[in-house]
Formats: structure tokens, sequence, C-alpha cells
């Protein structure tokens, strides 16, 4: 399955960032010039407007992913994991 690099995400920051090393299987993620990087990735998270749904307001994000010396499988496991983790309501 081809999973999209980049993509908008109705979440947090806050939440992101703490659900971030689950996702990534990776304890030592580094924050470096608003953007985050581990092992073979790296990754940045731009605010973008919010979705409104009448009176609600939910916080969004432009997700863009960048892989560096991980194999096309490597890759696979990776965005699988990591979407599992940003799931929603079962997809």
């Amino acid at each position: 399955m081809k999973f999209p690099l980049a993509y908008d995400a109705t979440t947090t920051r806050d939440d992101f960032v703490r659900l971030l090393p689950l996702a990534t299987g990776q304890d030592d993620v580094q924050e470096i010039d608003g953007g985050f990087r581990g092992i073979g990735w790296s990754l940045r998270l731009t605010r973008i407007a919010p979705l409104e749904i009448g009176l609600v307001r939910l916080e969004r994000h432009r997700v863009e992913i960048v892989f560096d010396g991980l194999s096309a499988e490597e890759q696979e496991r990776f965005m699988q994991r990591f979407t599992l983790y940003y799931q929603r309501g079962g997809g």
C-alpha cells in the first residue's frame, strides 16, 4: 500500500508531539528548527486553517514526512505504525 508523505491532520500540536515517540517506535525523537527527526526520517508539522463544523473549531496541521536511508519495506512498516497511532474514529 502506498501512503501519502504529506497530509492534513486534525489534531493539536501538543497531542501530535505526545504521540510521536509511540507512533514512530523511537524514544529519541529530536525537535530541530520546528521539525522533528528520528532515525531514517524527518517530519514537519505546519499549522493550517482549523476545521469548522458549526460552532466547533478543531485545530489542524499539515504533516510532511521525508525518509532518508530507509528501504521501501522499512518506509511501509514505518507508515503503517505511524498512521495507526494517529487514526481517529476507526479510520
